[in-house]
């Protein structure tokens, strides 16, 4: 079953740094959800885990985020969303035809949310053009894990230590179109 994301808006108290008081704050957040009920509770969840066990929150909104990926980037502190049209060749009418998604990039300023978007599109088989990117009102993106991404990491570790050290016992496997060969010549 498919994962979607949902935007949820979230009202709380937030210390403003300028000032150094509470400020009630509304702020949108983005999170791996199967439906509105599972977005809900995932994201009271979650912000649980930044507040203090008096605050409250109030969730304002849900709603389906229309983007077609979201690609996190390491030392990165906004969200950028990115416009990208693949362009197709119709041979019926013989015109272009541009298809837009939208892509969540995290990036610094406007340029590194190009770039990113750039290295992102690079193994794309067809043509795209990037018209457009906006900075994303979205404060932070919850990415469901289950837990399996750990035995997963493992495995993966695991084959590359078993690559990178030199086998000690050596499996020889027959040639099959040998074995055909000789078994054509017996009989």
């Amino acid at each position: 079953m498919s994962a979607t994301w949902y935007e949820c808006k979230v009202k709380y108290r937030k210390l403003d740094e300028a000032s150094g008081t509470q400020k009630v704050k509304t702020e949108p957040f983005l999170v791996d959800a199967i439906s509105y009920t599972e977005a809900e509770s995932r994201i009271t969840e979650e912000m649980s885990a930044y507040l203090s066990d008096s605050d409250e929150i109030k969730i304002t909104n849900i709603k389906v985020a229309n983007y077609a990926e979201i690609h996190p980037f390491e030392n990165s502190d906004r969200w950028f969303k990115s416009r990208v049209s693949l362009i197709a060749f119709d041979e019926e009418s013989g015109k272009e035809r541009k298809t837009n998604m939208y892509l969540l990039i995290q990036a610094n300023d406007v340029k590194e949310a190009y770039d990113n978007t750039i290295s992102v599109m690079k193994d794309t088989m067809g043509e795209y053009t990037v018209p457009a990117i906006s900075e994303s009102p979205i404060m932070d993106v919850f990415p469901y894990f289950s837990g399996e991404e750990d035995d997963m990491a493992r495995v993966e570790k695991f084959n590359t230590l078993k690559d990178s050290v030199p086998a000690v016992v050596e499996v020889i496997e027959e040639d099959p179109i040998e074995a055909e060969t000789e078994a054509e010549v017996e009989a």
